[in-house]
C-alpha cells in the first residue's frame, strides 16, 4: 500500500515544520540544519526542492547522503516507535518528524544531531 504522503510535496509540510519550531523559539535555520544533516542536501539544493514542490518519495529517494547516524533516532511519533518501523520511506519521514519534534522541545542541537 502506498501512503498518500509519499506523493505529497515536501514543500507542503515544510512550513509546518518551521511553524512548530518557531512556536517554541527555534529558527528556520535550525530546521534547515536538521534537514541538511539528515539528508545530505546543501542549502541551495533544499531551496530548489522546496521551490520545485518535490514529492516526499523523491525528496528522500534522491537524497545525496542519508546520515548513517539517523539510526540512533529513537522514540515515538504518532504512537509508533521509529526504531521498530519497517525500513523504508515512511521510516525516513518519521525520522525527520522526530528530529523536528526534538528541536521544538528545546533539545540542544548537538543532541538532536546525534553528535
Amino acid at each position: 500500500m502506498t501512503h498518500r504522503i509519499f506523493a505529497m510535496p515536501f514543500a507542503s509540510v515544510y512550513p509546518a515544520y518551521i511553524a512548530k519550531a518557531e512556536r517554541k523559539g527555534r529558527t528556520r535555520a535550525e530546521v534547515d540544519q536538521v534537514i541538511l544533516w539528515l539528508t545530505g542536501y546543501t542549502q541551495p539544493q533544499l531551496d530548489a526542492l522546496i521551490a520545485d514542490k518535490t514529492p516526499f518519495e523523491a525528496f528522500f529517494g534522491d537524497a545525496p547522503a542519508l546520515n548513517p547516524a539517523r539510526e540512533l533516532i529513537t522514540g515515538t511519533i504518532c504512537g509508533i516507535r521509529v526504531e521498530a518501523m519497517e525500513p523504508g520511506l515512511m521510516q525516513e519521514i518519521r525520522y525527520l518528524d522526530k528530529l523536528i519534534d526534538e528541536l521544538a522541545r528545546g533539545k540542544a542541537m548537538e543532541k538532536v544531531l546525534r553528535a
